[in-house]
């Protein structure tokens, strides 16, 4: 490395936010990025490990030490093509990706990892300014078509590698805009979603064709799909939402998250909500169930929406504020976490399970609740008891299910196709070669391993494509 007593003499920093009054009042991004010299300084800081293990942290395996020497060492063009060696959009990753690259960092056995993140994203972001980032456009083409459906994560990534093959690739998207969970899922004040619109361009001049409004199963058949391209990729997600099937579920303001988020996305995008189909969190009490991050994500978009307040009940035991390094470095570890959307103000009730909604006149007024204690039975399982005597009732004008996604949509296009499913109600398919037991069809991101992160999506759309493209040509040099 650059500088071998770098994390020795350096304190780690990381970008910083907006205060809370300021940031709440708008729907854009309000990290304050760090200036190039502090950069260069927190790139100095990683470590010469004999067995770097940032990069079994990173589902992508970025080479992260190796850009992190070149930010130190202000090589900032070199450092964004080694980060785009396994990474097709760091711009996303750097701005919601939870890091477990920092939580394998060496350093992170004192608490003190290297802002790899941070890096990244600045990495990225400068690349942009520079007009670095250009297409990359095939010498030349196959003659082999492939349809992506979905165009989330997974999709894209799958995408852009096929289209770097010389493959002609289609991405079908039911939407009306491309993005898939990037775009109607995470709110824009985690990620504007101008950085989506100008990876399209760049795959656009790639040769990718975008579909949107194309519901597949819906508005195309997958038989045709079939009958159309050489291959098809099948990237649709993990949209079935776990329910909460308790007396008063069908009570009006109870909504899956799902119905929330993507709603707020559509109003910043300048888009009309019909007044019958529109939710607002404005002047009402809220409950988010649920306490991942599309929870969070509630609460965040909940008081900039002006909630008067905003509740989050979490049916397991509260996490430990700091992990046992020992028993868990460096694996990603179960501990306390709070978002920059818990600190704008947000009660947190843990080890709670809700039993019913109470309401008037068809609308959801009260949460009906008990507290529950978790232990391990004699086979080592977990389970819940009810804690006798501590019923409580929470009041709520909106209840927002946020409590995870089960499997994908089987109704439509799975169903159609027949793909044989695993037992959680995924479509199955293994990592080697990415294919369903249909031939011709190949899988990734949550669709295939479940709800998951963006940047595992990523990982499996690049390896996919690696598949298909092998599949189709017999070889392929695309990455792994």
């Amino acid at each position: 490395m650059g500088k071998p007593t770098g994390f020795l003499e350096i304190q780690r920093r990381d970008r910083g936010y907006a205060p809370v009054a300021d940031r709440v009042q708008h729907f854009h991004e309000f990290s304050i990025p760090l200036q190039t010299d502090e950069l260069s300084e927190q790139g100095a800081r990683c470590m010469d490990c004999g067995i770097p293990y940032c990069h079994s942290g990173c589902p992508v395996n970025n080479l992260i030490p190796d850009w992190n020497d070149l930010v130190y060492r202000d090589k900032w063009h070199e450092a964004i093509q080694q980060l785009h060696r396994t990474n097709n959009f760091p711009e996303f990753t750097g701005r919601v990706c939870p890091a477990p690259c920092e939580a394998a960092c060496t350093l992170n056995l004192e608490d003190d990892p290297v802002t790899i993140k941070t890096i990244e994203c600045s990495i990225v972001d400068r690349a942009w300014e520079e007009g670095w980032i250009q297409p990359e456009i095939p010498e030349a083409r196959t003659g082999k078509q492939v349809a992506v459906v979905g165009s989330g994560p997974a999709g894209l990534a799958c995408a852009q590698q096929l289209a770097r093959a010389g493959h002609r690739v289609v991405v079908y998207e039911k939407n009306d805009r491309i993005g898939g969970l990037l775009r109607y899922g995470i709110p824009d004040f985690k990620m504007e979603k101008r950085h989506i619109d100008r990876r399209m361009a760049q795959m656009r001049a790639e040769g990718v064709v975008f579909r949107p409004n194309t519901h597949v199963g819906v508005d195309v058949s997958i038989q045709s799909l079939q009958e159309q391209y050489d291959a098809l990729v099948l990237a649709g997600g993990s949209e079935k939402p776990r329910d909460l099937d308790i007396p008063g579920r069908e009570l009006k303001g109870v909504h899956f998250a799902m119905d929330f988020l993507p709603q707020q996305n559509r109003r910043v995008a300048g888009d009309e909500i019909p007044h019958k189909k529109a939710l607002f969190a404005t002047g009402k009490r809220i409950m988010v169930i649920g306490g991942g991050d599309t929870g969070s994500d509630c609460i965040g978009t909940s008081i900039r929406q002006g909630a008067v307040s905003v509740t989050q009940l979490e049916i397991l035991p509260e996490p430990p504020e700091k992990e046992n390094k020992l028993l868990t470095w460096p694996y990603w570890p179960n501990k306390l976490r709070t978002s920059s959307s818990h600190e704008e103000g947000c009660e947190r009730l843990f080890s709670v399970s809700t039993k019913s909604f109470e309401g008037k006149d068809g609308q959801v007024t009260k949460v009906h609740c008990v507290k529950i204690e978790w232990h391990q039975n004699e086979e080592g399982r977990w389970q819940m008891e009810e804690v006798p005597g501590s019923e409580f009732t929470l009041d709520a004008d909106l209840v927002l299910l946020a409590m995870g996604f089960v499997h994908p949509v089987h109704e439509g296009m799975l169903e159609e196709l027949g793909a044989e499913l695993d037992p959680r109600g995924n479509v199955k398919a293994d990592t080697d070669n990415y294919r369903t037991s249909i031939d011709k069809v190949f899988t990734a991101g949550d669709m295939r391993r479940g709800q998951s992160l963006v940047v595992w999506a990523i990982r499996e759309g690049r390896q996919a494509a690696r598949a298909v493209d092998e599949y189709l040509m017999g070889r392929t040099e695309l990455p792994l």
